[in-house]
């Protein structure tokens, strides 16, 4: 019958309604992930090359330690001078560590707390390094690094405008607005897409380090197999500090480096024999440092693997480009030239290694930050007072520009 058959029909389409719309509510009821709850906010000293030193305490020890804040890090460390003075016990272990000079074993300091204005972090295990390199290269004392063993339990967005840190608990997060998201590859630390040109564009992956107080360094492997470089650049012999010491290095300048949609232009960038494939090469290119992620405010979401950056007052700055070919150290609370590179301004100027800074254009703070900050004004001429065997001598010190 045809009424009948009507009556089936609107009773299948009804029975259909009903099924979607059960599907839709079903699809609506959902666990909404708590908000992020703010958890601490504090001041951060910041060093030549955007070096981030936080300050901390360890247990019960009242005195105050410096950390550096490293993405670069897998871990959490402790300086072996600073475990020796806490009187930490020390537990033997077959872990080794691998950094631009060396690869070394390591010890650890097990189930310790560390204490942040605000903020207890506790169950943590700190291998044990000596950091006292660092501490002679910045000035101020490196107890230890701050790696993937914090990061890995909160977010955390630096804010490079007012040297300040918050730390959030894990959960939904609102983001600033007109920020951008950076997607990289988390493991311990995170590797990031960059764009660099020179002769063309290159993609390829580098580890993100804030620990690195640099632009970009690439392995001289992956500059050869890349043809990266215009035959027409001039590479000026340098060095740089890291794990496990000092190490030789070449510098230079691309024309572009992309981060995200941010290109920034006339970058300069290290070169090094990776003797111990710290860039895991050819799988990654080199790593990011901190002179560029400085130029951004960033929040670090590991349980998201996310990075959120937003151009700050500092995106605009000029990079440094001066070179002068010395290396200065504090040693014995004097600021000393340790290292004097044939060719270069330094040894033009006539230095020699061991020379005692006193003063520089007037400047007798014999503050090593402060030195290395007027040493980058490429195109000038500084007229620097050192102490050699017992004497002062005067020299005039001029600047150069990789650039030119």
């Amino acid at each position: 019958m045809p009424g009948l058959r009507h009556i089936r029909s609107l009773i299948v389409t009804m029975l259909l309604l009903l099924s979607a719309l059960s599907i839709r509510l079903y699809a609506q009821e959902q666990f909404i992930t708590p908000p992020a709850r703010l958890l601490t906010n504090f001041s951060f000293k910041m060093l030549t090359g955007g070096i981030v030193i936080v300050s901390a305490t360890l247990d019960n020890c009242k005195d105050s330690l410096n950390f550096i804040f490293d993405t670069g890090s897998g871990g959490i460390s402790l300086d072996s001078a600073t475990v020796d003075y806490l009187k930490l016990e020390r537990t033997a272990t077959s872990r080794t560590i691998k950094g631009i000079a060396g690869v070394r074993k390591v010890d650890f300091a097990f189930n310790h707390s560390l204490h942040l204005p605000g903020l207890t972090v506790d169950s943590l295990d700190f291998h044990i390094n000596d950091y006292e390199l660092l501490t002679s290269v910045y000035g101020v004392k490196i107890d230890g690094i701050m790696g993937y063993s914090f990061l890995k339990r909160y977010i955390v967005c630096l804010n490079y405008d007012k040297h300040e840190m918050g730390v959030y608990s894990q959960g939904s997060f609102t983001y600033p607005r007109n920020s951008q998201f950076l997607r990289p590859v988390f493991s311990s630390i995170p590797i990031q897409q960059v764009t660099v040109k020179d002769t063309r564009a290159i993609l390829a992956r580098y580890y993100l380090d804030t620990g690195a107080g640099l632009c970009m360094l690439f392995s001289q492997s992956f500059v050869d197999d890349s043809s990266l470089l215009l035959k027409k650049r001039k590479i000026f012999d340098t060095q740089a500090e890291g794990l496990g010491g000092k190490k030789s290095m070449r510098l230079t300048v691309i024309k572009e480096v992309k981060v995200g949609p941010y290109r920034l232009k006339k970058v300069p960038v290290y070169l090094f024999d990776d003797d111990y494939n710290v860039t895991a090469y050819p799988t990654l290119g080199g790593l990011l440092g901190n002179d560029i992620m400085r130029r951004f405010n960033v929040v670090f979401n590991y349980a998201d693997q996310l990075i959120c950056i937003k151009p700050n007052t500092h995106y605009r700055e000029e990079f440094d480009y001066s070179y002068t070919g010395l290396g200065i150290y504090v040693v014995d609370r004097h600021i000393k030239v340790i290292d004097v590179i044939k060719g270069s301004p330094g040894e033009k100027a006539g230095f020699m290694t061991d020379d005692v800074i006193l003063s520089i254009d007037n400047n007798f703070s014999n503050d090593i930050q402060a030195y290395k900050a007027m040493f980058q004004h490429p195109r000038t001429t500084l007229r620097i007072i050192v102490l050699r065997k017992g004497s002062p001598v005067t020299l005039k010190l001029r600047i150069k520009s990789i650039l030119d």
